[in-house]
């Protein structure tokens, strides 16, 4: 199979979605890997690196994508990108299509067969590509609200872990999936006075057996969260509905609840983000404000650390994109039920529900697309 992976260029994006290593494992299976020159620049990976392998490198962009069957990638396509797609190929990325539309219509009209990496499962009900980022953004969204609560960055000017005889900042983390607790580890390990929330109560007690009075839970409603917004410092967002939007936990009103300079870290921006006056941001211009309150909304976090995060990501994606490529997508999503899950665009039809239902756009089964010869 042809594979290539381009140079991502997303807005601050230095992550790329093949490693070297990666590369020679396929090539030792058969394939063929074209990689775009300076694809790894930014995780320390030169050219130089993936010759070695024995990858081809290719300057030209449209040139990679044209006569590629896979492309291996970690970010959604951008416009241009998803122009250059055609029937036939198969794009394994991040997609994160439900807050989407653009995306979600220019992937449709590409016709091509499109897996995302964040609905992709495991046996344990897990999602094993979204995983090692929302470790990584879990970790980063405690390091980057500690930095906006700086005075000097907007924020209320108390550091996170207090000193004797200054009490400690109060963090709240929405939601006990990876992200959140993740973040509530890193806040716990800062000194922070830390609350999670979440709406399992099975996840509540395991978070509650795991760290005892170092970490409060709480039932997640929307009389909690008001509670506890009058003194808290940062508010970490992590709550996730696979492949669906994120739910608005904080509303514009309830911003008001919040001391100013507060600070509001959405990580669930990639799926919408869970706070209503959020708005994507980059790493060039992270945080705006709202009614005084610091918003940081990054749709890449990981990004910051992107040689972490590529090993982490690509740790777990090769295995499967050895599978594909060694199988051809129907075979190899018909033979793996977590795989198939991942699949949300083939051939102009959506096949996954909640993208579907996001976009009110009518839904391809799975089964149907898995059992064709389109």
């Amino acid at each position: 199979m042809d594979i290539a992976v381009p140079r991502e260029i997303k807005n601050n994006e230095y992550r790329v979605g093949m490693t070297p290593a990666g590369v020679r494992e396929l090539i030792r299976a058969g394939h063929r890997v074209r990689v775009q020159t300076g694809a790894g620049e930014g995780v320390g990976f030169g050219d130089d690196h993936y010759a070695a392998a024995g990858a081809e490198l290719v300057a030209d962009a449209a040139a990679l994508f044209a006569g590629a069957e896979l492309i291996v990638k970690v970010k959604e396509p951008q416009p241009e990108e998803y122009r250059r797609l055609k029937p036939g190929q198969v794009l394994f990325t991040y997609l994160h299509l439900a807050p989407d539309e653009a995306q979600t219509k220019g992937l449709l009209a590409s016709g091509c067969t499109a897996i995302a990496y964040e609905t992709v499962t495991d046996a344990h009900g897990g999602l094993p590509l979204l995983a090692p980022m929302s470790e990584v953004a879990g970790r980063m969204a405690v390091q980057a609200g500690a930095h906006c609560l700086e005075k000097a960055q907007g924020g209320r000017g108390v550091l996170l872990g207090g000193v004797p005889g200054v009490p400690p900042a109060r963090v709240l983390v929405l939601g006990g999936g990876v992200v959140g607790i993740n973040a509530a580890r890193m806040a716990m390990g800062l000194g922070a006075d830390v609350t999670i929330f979440d709406k399992s109560l099975p996840r509540l007690t395991q978070l509650d057996a795991l760290y005892g009075p170092a970490i409060k839970t709480q039932y997640s409603t929307a009389d909690a969260i008001e509670a506890e917004l009058e003194r808290a410092d940062l508010v970490i967002g992590a709550v996730l509905i696979p492949g669906a939007s994120a739910p608005k936990l904080i509303t514009r009103d309830m911003l008001n609840k919040l001391p100013k300079g507060a600070v509001l870290v959405d990580v669930a921006i990639d799926q919408g983000g869970c706070f209503e006056t959020s708005t994507p941001t980059t790493h060039q211009q992270p945080t705006f404000e709202v009614e005084g309150v610091v918003h940081y909304c990054v749709a890449n976090m990981p990004g910051a650390v992107a040689r972490t995060a590529t090993l982490a990501l690509t740790n777990a994606t090769l295995p499967f994109v050895l599978d594909l490529a060694n199988k051809g997508w129907r075979r190899a999503l018909n033979e793996d039920v977590h795989l198939a899950r991942g699949l949300n665009v083939h051939a102009g039809k959506v096949v996954y529900r909640a993208v579907a239902e996001a976009h009110g756009l009518a839904h391809e089964p799975l089964e149907r697309v898995l059992a064709g010869t389109n």
